[in-house]
């Protein structure tokens, strides 16, 4: 008989039980990105170091929640954001001109309307996924996700796409609001159109809302698939996890057995 899955809530939604219990876009990512790491992760082996970078990034979110969400953020994260002496790191008094230029806006505050932070489930590709939404407006038929980035118009060279791309493809943004187009579509039983609302961390910063041509999704969903097979099996033990000797984790854990060619250092 099947273990009985976490049921989720927000407290919950990010724990490592659940982590163990669904697949979600960021799980998927950390897959590609180190088996191992993100296997060791899931065993309570290892844990990443804290990122400024991912807690402005929620900070920002919290902003858009509620006032009641943001508030608590500010109390648990209050070590984090302000400096002892008084006034906010120089990360958080960025990240609030870019909220303020968001809020500013009428037609990204349009966009962001809706239910906040809502919680779905669904089964893809042989697992469960989970995926937590920014923001979904069931009238209009659509789904937002905030991002921050360093600039709208910088490009990535992508060994995926084998070309150079923008930020929303460098990250798998396309990826996600894949996915996330299919748990809602199980969910409600109809596709919403997703956008995401992006706002730069230049000063002054940028701004847009971006939509996607749903041609775009078939590749993203097709990719996920041809690798979800062997993520199940590492997850759940029945295949060895692939080290990419590169990330802290690897470079933590390496045990050296062997030499090798110069020409193998810019792999």
């Amino acid at each position: 008989m099947e273990k009985q899955k976490l049921q989720l809530n927000s407290q919950n939604y990010h724990s490592n039980q659940a982590n163990k219990d669904y697949f979600s876009v960021s799980q998927f990512k950390s897959f590609m990105d180190c088996q191992a790491r993100t296997l060791a992760e899931l065993k309570g082996e290892y844990t990443r170091p804290p990122s400024t970078a991912l807690t402005v990034g929620s900070y920002t979110h919290a902003a858009f929640e509620d006032d009641e969400a943001f508030s608590e953020f500010l109390e648990n994260e209050h070590d984090s954001i302000f400096k002892a002496r008084g006034g906010k790191y120089a990360e958080f008094v960025q990240a609030d001109m870019m909220i303020e230029t968001i809020m500013n806006d009428p037609f990204a505050m349009f966009a962001l309307e809706g239910d906040k932070e809502r919680i779905f489930t669904a089964e893809l590709f042989g697992a469960t996924w989970k995926i937590k939404v920014d923001s979904i407006n069931y009238e209009r038929k659509t789904f937002i996700d905030l991002k921050t980035t360093q600039s709208l118009s910088s490009r990535y060279w992508s060994d995926k796409y084998q070309k150079y791309v923008s930020f929303v493809q460098a990250y798998d943004y396309v990826l996600q609001m894949a996915i996330y187009r299919e748990v809602i579509k199980q969910n409600t039983g109809e596709y919403f159109n997703p956008y995401i609302v992006a706002v730069t961390k230049e000063s002054p910063p940028d701004k847009a809302v971006l939509h996607f041509d749903n041609s775009r999704f078939d590749f993203e969903l097709e990719y996920v698939q041809t690798m979800m097979n062997n993520f199940i099996q590492v997850k759940s033990g029945e295949e060895k996890p692939i080290r990419c000797e590169k990330c802290a984790y690897c470079r933590q854990t390496k045990v050296l057995n062997n030499t090798f060619e110069i020409e193998y250092l810019l792999d």
